[in-house]
């Protein structure tokens, strides 16, 4: 049925082109709760609204109208195309707050279509090349690598984390982590939290000195070195060789080269075993739901009996919804990255005999820990910039504010599952309860 608004609109449009306001108004619901301005002088919206967006160019309604959601808005703001306006670009998260719960978009009708695309014109509708920070489409990745593949791995682990080691500083702090940090209050500072997290990653495995850890997925060695200044002996392993080669000079210089390193590495490669311990601290995100069995008992083949090994990984919030990421974040985040449930995970532990003893959300600390990271940004704005280029620094600020979002609406979740290797007739050697403080 076509609507009054559709129908006024319609006829109206036969006399003339709609502004681009005007296509938004028709997209819309009718409340648009934030004030647009588009490069052909018209505009929707409260005057007086503290936010806003701002259409720059017909290149940036090209990349909206080509690619609807949320990879066409994510183009049209990389580009410097969509400007936001009311928020800083390294936190815009006001500004995804109030899109999310007050701007509806509803399916147009076919001469609601008809009238856009006539009033834009087909020069505008001609798709164009993304911005040079996007990532190859799925499709072409699959075309050209066995997806999760080691080769395709580690192109996937370079687009995201080979950036720039400084930036990384910048954004993350003296930490260099770049998992959820656990808060013990909302007032704890970000490093203090990122040292809370280790604390209880190295409790709940029940490290002491003598013992042996590996540690896969190490990103920069944060949980290397926690784990070292405790005389633990560890083995990092990343694909990224920036962080490799980061981790190695901080182990060097804390003079922990004799218990620590970190290897430029598939974890696959990882020849040795008996560990006592394994950490996979963000890690689960990157290899794949169908390599879970393969993944977990890879860990299990590691551990001597009554090891111990803490998954640490973002998750969805049921074990029904599509694996695969948006767009937006596979394109210009994490190429190939696949969530699940956390039952899925402790399924798939269990499946090859690790027995789960504790699992945990830590959801809010994952908000509160994106926010910390905003901060970080915005203060140092004009120095990532200068270090990565403006399409990336804004890429990260849409990310990180899209995702503490994200977790505080609980689309997407945090877990950590504690599990061990048993012994041949059962044996877990573990307290009868939590032996760690919260």
């Amino acid at each position: 049925m076509t609507t009054l608004k559709e129908s006024t609109s319609s006829d109206a449009s036969r006399t003339h082109k709609l502004t681009i306001s005007e296509i938004l108004e028709l997209l819309s619901d009718g409340n648009i709760p934030l004030r647009f301005s588009a490069y052909d002088g018209s505009a929707a919206g409260p005057e007086d609204a503290p936010l806003g967006l701002k259409l720059k160019s017909p290149r940036g309604t090209t990349y909206l109208a080509t690619a609807p959601g949320d990879l066409g808005m994510a183009r049209a703001y990389v580009s410097g195309d969509l400007e936001a306006e009311g928020v800083h670009p390294g936190d815009p998260y006001e500004l995804l707050r109030v899109m999310g719960d007050e701007l509806h978009f509803r399916r147009p009708s076919a001469l609601t279509l008809a009238t856009i695309t006539r009033s834009l014109g087909w020069d505008l509708l001609r798709p164009i090349a993304p911005p040079p920070q996007e990532a190859i489409p799925r499709w072409r990745r699959i075309a050209e690598g066995l997806r999760h593949s080691k080769t395709r791995d580690a192109e996937s682990i370079s687009h995201h984390y080979d950036v720039s080691n400084t930036f990384y500083e910048y954004v993350l702090g003296e930490s260099m982590t770049y998992t959820c940090a656990a808060y013990t209050s909302p007032e704890q500072s970000l490093e203090e939290a990122q040292e809370n997290k280790y604390r209880l990653v190295f409790e709940k495995l029940g490290l002491k000195e003598g013992d042996r850890l590996l540690d896969i997925g190490c990103g920069w060695g944060s949980m290397v070195r926690y784990a070292a200044r405790r005389g633990v002996k560890v083995i990092g392993a990343t694909l990224s060789r920036e962080q490799a080669d980061w981790a190695q000079k901080a182990i060097a210089d804390e003079g922990l080269s004799e218990l620590a390193e970190v290897r430029f590495s598939d974890y696959r490669d990882i020849a040795e075993t008996g560990f006592d311990a394994v950490s996979s601290i963000g890690l689960t995100e990157h290899i794949g739901v169908s390599n879970y069995p393969a993944y977990f008992s890879f860990i299990q083949s590691k551990l001597r009996d009554g090891g111990r090994v803490l998954n640490h990984s973002i998750t969805r919030p049921d074990n029904r919804s599509h694996a695969k990421a948006g767009s937006f974040i596979d394109r210009y985040v994490f190429p190939d990255g696949e969530l699940t449930g956390s039952g899925r995970i402790i399924s798939e532990m269990q499946d090859v005999g690790l027995e789960v003893r504790h699992e945990e959300s830590l959801r809010e600390h994952y908000a509160l820990t994106l926010a910390a990271w905003c901060r970080n940004l915005v203060d140092n704005w004009d120095a990532c910039v200068a270090e990565a280029g403006e399409g990336t620094a804004r890429i990260w600020g849409l990310y990180m504010a899209g995702s503490r979002l994200g977790f505080e609406r609980n689309v997407v979740q945090l877990h950590q599952v504690l599990g061990v290797k048993l012994g041949p007739k059962g044996e877990a050697g573990l307290p009868l309860r939590p032996w760690w403080d919260a």
